[in-house]
């Protein structure tokens, strides 16, 4: 599962680190940086509908069918193995698509009783997009509009693999275009979402900080032992 991640624009993105749609997000990201994304809240994400733009959606997909807004549980994470058996998913896979751009993700690896949170990112630390759906859910009695979105997950790779047993699914600069663009080859797309290649990233432990949704501030970032203690 993919339930908490950073998004801190770089100031200056390297020519050969992000693609034309992350190279936007970094010129258009107006708010400020956010240190523990978590479900619920509005996030940037760029659509297949308007490849340009960075819009804001919340995170927890709320399918359009839904006849009210508190409609069960919002998934804020669909798995690729299943993404082709459920309808909702199948849908949005056709036409409904987004990047989500991150540029580290937290999980949990659990060790006996306790959980040790960790920041996973790239090895130079760039910015990068997970796969996403999303859908537009509308109340038919108030006209209120609600985007919501959620990030594709899959198998882990062999540094995953030693945290938690999935991923969220992290795109190529060219897979990046392939997802925005207005194609139906649906089994091409599935393909795209599989294990980003593990000597490109890199983890550290960080402190139960990142537990609450609250502190969304940079000492969350910090490196930890897998104790819970500050490295100097």
């Amino acid at each position: 599962m993919c339930g908490r991640y950073t998004v801190i624009p770089k100031k200056k993105a390297k020519e050969t680190q992000s693609s034309s749609t992350v190279a936007a997000i970094l010129e258009k990201y107006q708010k400020e940086p956010r240190f523990n994304a978590a479900p619920s809240q509005l996030l940037p994400v760029v659509t297949s509908e308007a490849p340009e733009e960075v819009q804001f959606f919340s995170w927890g997909l709320l399918p359009s069918w839904a006849k009210e807004k508190e409609h069960g549980l919002r998934p804020i994470n669909a798995r690729t193995e299943t993404i082709m058996e459920k309808s909702s998913f199948k849908r949005l896979l056709s036409g409904k698509r987004c990047l989500v751009p991150a540029d580290s993700f937290y999980e949990w690896k659990r060790v006996g009783k306790d959980k040790t949170p960790y920041r996973i990112l790239m090895k130079e630390e760039q910015m990068f997009t997970f796969a996403g759906l999303w859908d537009q859910w509308v109340d038919k009695e108030t006209g209120e509009i609600l985007n919501t979105f959620t990030v594709i997950t899959t198998e882990p790779n062999e540094l995953m693999a030693s945290i938690h047993n999935r991923m969220p699914a992290i795109l190529h600069l060219e897979e990046e275009r392939v997802w925005l663009s207005n194609t139906d080859d649906v089994a091409r797309l599935v393909e795209l979402l599989r294990p980003y290649p593990a000597e490109e990233m890199k983890a550290y432990p960080v402190s139960a900080l990142v537990n609450s949704p609250k502190n969304d501030v940079p000492s969350v970032l910090e490196p930890v032992s897998e104790q819970g203690n500050l490295f100097a």
